[in-house]
């Protein structure tokens, strides 16, 4: 793929539209220090601050704690993921 965007069906998609897209969605959050947040994305903004809700917090794929809301400095991200839903989760 040569372009940012994504040809989908006759538009294209941007980073930016996936992001939008994810709003209210279980994700997956990998921080530069190789720590794991998993739950709701609530926010986001364009540094990549990011606020999520029903949080979890993974080290060494172990979880290590659980908070309410969680907010991540946007410097600290490696990279967002969606999370996929299977059938136990109502998909």
């Amino acid at each position: 793929m040569s372009g940012v965007g994504e040809k989908v069906s006759g538009t294209t998609k941007t980073p930016a539209d996936f992001l939008k897209s994810i709003r209210g969605r279980p994700v997956v959050v990998k921080l530069n220090s190789g720590v794991d947040y998993r739950g709701i994305l609530t926010c986001l903004d364009g540094y990549m601050n990011i606020a999520m809700e029903q949080t979890e917090e993974y080290v060494n794929g172990q979880l290590k704690n659980k908070y309410g809301d969680a907010f991540i400095r946007g410097n600290n991200v490696l990279y967002i993921s969606t999370v996929k839903m299977t059938v136990a989760d109502g998909a």
